[in-house]
């Protein structure tokens, strides 16, 4: 079954991302989401991370023609209602996934992962342009968070303000996210309305995902076929709710973040 023929049965959600071996973020976290909310999740792996709730230690970059590899086993066979990505790490794997997603348009969401909320940068200064230009034209939506929307903007400004800046690099559409700042809300700009999104802030030590989780339960309600604001706002509760429900116990760091609350079954 090919992209774009949509799914009788379960929806499909691919996320292209690095791999978190302390399973807080990147795609562990994503497939979490993906499942939390009713889909089938597939993964791309760009880069392989040592990484805890500590910090990153050293990045594995895949080869790009592997990564093809993996996309063309997935579009091929199982087929993608809905791709997010995540931690691209470098302008040549950007290229990559970029000229593939060309050929093979999907809803996409396109979360920048800059920097590691342990500091580590996960994507190279020199492929901050390429991300831009490349990428974000081919986006349905772009979710920074407050520091990345500011690298991106090159100013401090307003939620509203930042978005906007945004969308004037090439995104059709804009959320970002408010785990960061005063205000416990995300702002969602299409390029005609802004829209404020409030949630539940949690005072917990595990946020450690909390930005993966949030991209790939929107990319997963995307797949469901629901509007932007509907999964935008699906997307901010079970971030929230993740937080909330986070394994603050776990690590000596920032604690992983926990969508499918697994606590319940202690």
């Amino acid at each position: 079954m090919s992209t774009g023929e949509g799914s009788e049965l379960v929806p499909r959600c691919l996320t292209i991302a690095g791999s978190d071996s302390g399973g807080g973020a990147g795609i562990q976290a994503d497939l979490k989401a993906f499942a939390a909310a009713g889909c089938h999740g597939m993964s791309a792996i760009v880069a392989l991370t040592a990484q805890s709730t500590v910090g990153v230690t050293s990045v594995h970059e895949v080869p790009p023609e592997f990564v093809r590899a993996q996309l063309d086993a997935v579009f091929d066979d199982i087929g993608v209602d809905a791709a997010k990505t995540g931690m691209l790490f470098s302008r040549g794997l950007i290229e990559a996934v970029a000229d593939y997603l060309e050929a093979r348009p999907t809803p996409l969401v396109v979360d920048p992962v800059m920097i590691a909320s342990s500091g580590a940068r996960l994507l190279q200064e020199d492929a901050v342009e390429t991300l831009v230009t490349r990428l974000f034209p081919l986006a349905t939506v772009v979710t920074p968070n407050l520091h990345e929307a500011e690298a991106l903007a090159r100013m401090s400004a307003p939620r509203s303000e930042l978005a906007e800046r945004i969308h004037e690099l090439g995104a059709s559409a804009v959320i970002v996210t408010g785990g960061h700042g005063d205000e416990a809300v995300d702002h969602l700009f299409d390029g005609e309305k802004h829209v404020e999104i409030p949630f539940e802030r949690h005072d917990m030590p595990a946020t450690h995902g909390a930005g993966c989780t949030h991209s790939a339960t929107l990319a997963a309600h995307l797949a469901r076929g629901q509007s932007l604001d509907m999964a935008a706002r699906a997307a901010a509760k079970a971030a929230g709710e993740a937080v909330g429900h986070g394994l603050a116990e776990l690590g000596a760091g920032e604690g992983p973040v926990d969508v499918l609350n697994v606590k319940r079954f202690a």
